[in-house]
């Protein structure tokens, strides 16, 4: 009996084991199955989440759809609006005031230093007659050094930008005695201009010193000149300033040269021409004026005569010349009070081509005078005349009988065209001062 039981009990024991593994067997798996399905809800829900965020963004973009769509309808309707604002105007005889809108003719840029005084009035005198044409000819001063009383000046004039030139480099002399101002005024020119044309890109600048005083015409005889400028490519600058514009030298108020010899003040320069200048410009004012030496093309053109629009102030003799000529020739300059309207003018007689004939007929006309007296001679006779010259020494020697600039630069004198210098003579009549080779140069011969 006790070994039957126990037979029974290993049976049920084999059993058993069997049964326990194929229940752990079932845990697992069923343990499994939970975990994937545990996974599976999760992306599910997972799923869920960025299905309804999409949802979400769709709702919001469909919405600023419908914005935009509104918005486009808005500015649409303003777009006609103001189109229809704008025929308007125009049938109202606005068009006009609309097309006047215009870049600048020219800069003007005051050069300056340590003169507070005289900028101040230089300043006022271009402000009193640029308010009217502001657009056309923005005003400029370019400072050279920190002199706190020039720059104060200059920032006191909202009308104007304000350019300071801070220029530490040592200066070295090319020759024992040259004057290291000649030097940093050539820096200072080089790097206002190099500022106005290539930073402001202006298509041209008007130069002037701060001792300097313009005249009722100033800027329309520049904007006249802007366009000689742009159509005759062998001037090279459009000058305000005549050497021999004193006021017993000169008579009218309308009459123009052109000249050989570059008068170096209250002039114009088109970008085109600086871009040659620049690269080229000279380290220092040469012998006392540098302005002889840099003429890359072949002529300057110069208002002559009553000279049009500048002329230094009686004061302005403090600077880096040291007062030279001064009484003589600069104090008694005349200052144009003539408003001329120069845009009115026909000026085509000053293109190249044309010029030299306009003054060899001129030339050719004028009586000749020679021998001693020639200044009693010249007085005497109705009309032009004209007196020649075979040499430099003979030229000083009239020049100073009449009283006009001796100074010869580069083989020409002051204010000449092809050796020819024109002045007046206490009366409107003329007087030519004719080089040795100035009548086969305007192909007259001698007569």
């Amino acid at each position: 009996m006790g070994k039957r039981w126990c037979d029974i009990r290993y049976l049920l024991l084999l059993a058993v084991i069997p049964f326990i593994y194929i229940q752990m067997r079932l845990f697992t798996t069923q343990s499994q199955y939970a975990d994937r399905l545990a996974v599976a809800v999760e992306a599910e829900n997972h799923c869920t989440s960025q299905t309804r965020l999409l949802i979400d963004q769709i709702s919001t973009q469909q919405g600023r759809i419908v914005a935009l769509e509104e918005e486009s309808m808005r500015r649409d309707q303003e777009c006609r609006q103001l189109r229809a604002l704008v025929q308007d105007l125009q049938r109202k005889g606005l068009k006009k005031l609309i097309s006047n809108v215009q870049v600048p003719v020219a800069a003007v840029v005051v050069m300056a230093c340590n003169r507070a005084d005289y900028l101040e009035r230089t300043i006022k005198s271009i402000l009193k007659y640029q308010k009217s044409v502001a657009s056309k000819f923005p005003v400029f001063i370019s400072q050279d050094g920190s002199d706190p009383n020039v720059k104060n000046m200059a920032l006191s004039f909202d009308q104007l930008t304000y350019m300071q030139h801070l220029d530490y480099e040592p200066v070295q002399t090319d020759r024992p005695g040259e004057l290291i101002a000649y030097y940093k005024i050539a820096r200072h020119y080089k790097w206002a201009l190099d500022q106005l044309f290539y930073k402001h890109n202006f298509s041209r600048v008007i130069i002037l010193e701060d001792d300097m005083e313009i005249a009722p015409d100033f800027f329309a005889y520049f904007e006249a000149g802007a366009v000689l400028l742009d159509n005759d490519k062998s001037i090279m600058a459009i000058s305000s300033w005549n050497d021999n514009g004193q006021k017993q030298f000169v008579q009218d108020p309308y009459a123009l040269y052109r000249s050989d010899f570059f008068p170096g003040l209250g002039w114009m320069l088109a970008k085109s021409t600086w871009d040659e200048l620049s690269p080229k410009w000279p380290k220092a004012y040469p012998s006392g004026h540098w302005c002889c030496l840099v003429l890359i093309k072949e002529h300057a053109f110069d208002d002559d005569d009553v000279l049009s629009s500048m002329a230094e102030f009686v004061s302005g003799y403090i600077g880096s010349s040291l007062g030279q000529f001064f009484k003589q020739y600069l104090e008694p300059i005349k200052l144009n009070d003539v408003q001329v309207d120069w845009m009115s003018m026909d000026l085509s007689y000053l293109s190249e081509d044309k010029y030299v004939k306009y003054l060899a007929k001129m030339v050719k006309d004028a009586k000749p005078v020679y021998g001693a007296d020639v200044v009693l001679k010249a007085y005497n006779i109705d009309g032009d005349v004209r007196i020649q010259y075979k040499d430099q020494i003979y030229f000083e020697l009239i020049a100073r009988q009449f009283g006009i600039f001796e100074e010869w630069k580069d083989g020409i004198p002051r204010a000449s065209y092809k050796g020819v210098v024109v002045f007046r003579y206490q009366t409107p009549r003329r007087v030519f001062l004719v080089g040795p080779d100035s009548l086969q140069q305007l192909g007259i011969g001698d007569t």
